[in-house]
């Protein structure tokens, strides 16, 4: 394991010992938890970002898509406990 040296301001460093305190950490294992969550994040978010460029180069190759209206209304009946059939993928191209 490697050693990294941190500046903090003193407002940070105050705050950052408080809420490990709260936590039941060390401000070390606090630092080290709020790094790792942070780089998860980072990771999750570009992952995210990348399947949605697949999917719109999908659309855009493909020509069709979902109207909004109707996957709205097929993901309200599913979060209600409702049998609903998938809206089907159309055409949006005039």
């Amino acid at each position: 394991m490697s050693t990294t040296s941190l500046k903090l301001t003193e407002t940070l460093k105050q705050r950052a010992i408080a809420a490990a305190q709260s936590r039941g950490l060390t401000p070390h294992a606090f630092m080290v938890r709020a790094i790792e969550e942070a780089a998860t994040a980072t990771e999750l978010r570009a992952g995210f970002v990348a399947e949605a460029e697949v999917a719109q180069k999908s659309l855009y190759d493909s020509g069709k898509g979902i109207d909004a209206d109707e996957a709205h209304a097929y993901l309200r009946k599913r979060a209600a406990g409702s049998r609903s059939p998938r809206p089907k993928a159309r055409s949006w191209r005039g």
